[in-house]
């Protein structure tokens, strides 16, 4: 009698769903004849749950299934139903595989089950990331995606034994910059299922929201993100924090007055006026403890100035500020988590733009700490507004400089959408990054800083330095840090080049396509991480 049993709960679910059409058209109906023909199937579709669970390819069975605790305790009270029609509905739910099961329980119309991969995957030496993390990420991400598609509303997620990288997956899954259509996407809201770990699910929501804004910073058009706009934007997110927040806007005549020669030859060419952001969050008991300085490259649009780059793909230039943008969705992820830390965050924002008043290819000009600058490339401006932010930054006697920027095409060609590349002066500093990157799953990679690159751009005809490498592109990523490393003298200093990753096709599989808002996550958790380093 088992087969038999097992065909009618599958035709169970089919005859619950259409016990739900065939109520939606008698409402319908109903509600004609009072003038109210769609109100009431509205309702209902508004009201509509869903959950997402987890299971385990269970280690030396072929085709076993281990469900996650949340999943043993759904199916329990179907009395076993869940686990039947998982072994009859299709072959093994492997890594990041689903199945969608409807009407089995009277909560939740649609039930996706997604395939968490082995349950023995931890840490990865030659992957370089927590592989069960990223597997929770990716899972979660699909099945909430599988029900936004169906217009759920409403989503339960299974915590799979870490809520914070299942809020992670969910959060960062759904989100879709739809800001500027008139047809929007079904927003869907999620919750943990059960009660497990809410403190770990709440971290992790917090933790996409923080990528998320920068994805959004990243992803808008170039006439709605100024430098204006940016700034005012990233100062109504900090508004719920304001006591532990002081954010300066400087004009155009403070950064004269700081003599920032490097960052106004950058924004001459355009109409938008310049903004150096500063951010400071006191977040430590201890306010004479040494900030942690993060700088953001803050092109707003990259034209290339008179170095005019190729009309194709031009219009993601609107995503070169990703710089700027990971790093002040950082802070205001530090805040929202109330990371007991203090974090400055300087954001030098402009646009480069090719006009009468422009930088011109072979200009030299004065950056703020005294050395002269050949700019020989006008497209190489990401490094010239670092410069001076740099050398601001020393002001503050930091612990630790991070400067973050998609600053050259050539670590795209190194190192692809894999991970960032990391160039430092120091190895302590290099543990922290890579140990966040390893729990985040958003990698990092060391490159090289030898004197070699150094003697590429130091070896200039008319002034102290060339902003670019008399080799043109040989190792363009490596002399472009090089520039940056003549404008630190702090022990402890490193430089993101996230050009690499700064938009997604469809390689992390927890984010949709388009800007990716890495690496946040990483920054975040880094900071979180010098909590306990005293």
């Amino acid at each position: 009698m088992r087969p038999l049993n097992l065909c009618i709960n599958i035709f169970s679910g089919f005859i619950y769903e259409h016990q739900i059409t065939m109520l939606l058209l008698r409402r319908t109906v109903q509600a004609g004849k009072h003038g109210r023909s769609f109100s009431a199937s509205q309702t209902l579709l508004s009201e509509r749950k869903g959950l997402v669970l987890g299971v385990f390819e269970k280690e030396g069975e072929e085709g076993g299934l281990h469900l996650t605790e949340a999943a043993a305790g759904f199916d329990q009270t179907l009395s076993g139903k869940l686990s039947e029609l998982l072994k009859i509905s299709g072959p093994t739910l492997k890594q990041g595989k689903s199945r969608i099961f409807y009407g089995i329980h009277k909560d939740f119309p649609c039930v996706a089950v997604v395939g968490l991969g082995k349950t023995t995957a931890g840490v990865c030496g030659s992957e370089n990331w927590d592989t069960s993390k990223e597997n929770v990420r990716q899972a979660m991400s699909a099945g909430c995606r599988l029900l936004q598609d169906l217009e759920v509303k409403h989503v339960e997620v299974d915590g799979c034994g870490d809520a914070q990288s299942a809020a992670e997956g969910a959060g960062l899954g759904l989100f879709q910059y739809d800001q500027l259509k008139s047809k929007k996407n079904n927003k869907v809201t999620t919750q943990l299922h059960g009660s497990a770990d809410s403190a770990g699910w709440q971290k992790g929501v917090t933790y996409a929201e923080g990528q998320n804004l920068a994805r959004m910073l990243m992803e808008a058009p170039a006439n709605h993100i100024t430098p204006t706009a940016f700034a005012n934007t990233i100062e109504e997110k900090l508004a719920p924090h304001a006591e532990r927040v002081t954010i300066h806007k400087r004009s155009q005549a403070w950064i004269e007055q700081q003599q920032m020669g490097a960052f106004l030859s950058v924004s001459r060419g355009s109409e938008e006026p310049p903004v150096f952001l500063e951010l400071h969050y006191n977040g430590s008991p201890d306010s004479k403890q040494a900030p942690l300085l993060l700088v953001g490259k803050g092109i707003t649009f990259d034209s290339g100035g008179i170095s005019l780059k190729p009309s194709p793909s031009m219009d993601a230039m609107r995503a070169d500020m990703g710089g700027a943008a990971t790093v002040c969705a950082s802070i205001v992820t530090a805040a929202a988590l109330k990371l007991p830390v203090n974090i400055i965050g300087l954001a030098p924002l402009c646009e480069n733009m090719p006009s009468g008043k422009a930088t011109k290819p072979g200009d030299v000009v004065v950056a703020k700490n005294g050395k002269t600058i050949q700019v020989d490339n006008t497209d190489a401006e990401g490094r010239m507004v670092l410069a001076d932010a740099l050398c601001y930054g020393h002001s503050f006697n930091p612990r630790a400089i991070v400067n973050v920027a998609t600053l050259t095409g050539a670590i795209d060609v190194a190192l692809g959408s894999a991970a960032t590349g990391v160039f430092t002066n120091s190895d302590w500093l290099w543990e922290q990054l890579q140990k966040a990157s390893v729990v985040t799953g958003d990698r990092v990679w060391r490159m090289p800083l030898f004197q070699h690159y150094t003697r590429q751009v130091t070896d200039c005809q008319l002034a102290d330095l060339n902003n670019v490498g008399k080799y043109s592109r040989s190792g363009g990523a490596c002399t472009a840090a090089a520039f940056l490393r003549e404008f630190v003298t702090a022990p402890h200093w490193a430089h993101l080049d996230i050009a690499g990753v700064m938009s997604n096709k469809d390689e992390v599989p927890y984010l949709r396509k388009g800007m990716s808002g890495r690496p946040t996550r990483t920054l975040v958790e880094f900071a979180a991480g010098l909590v306990h380093k005293g």
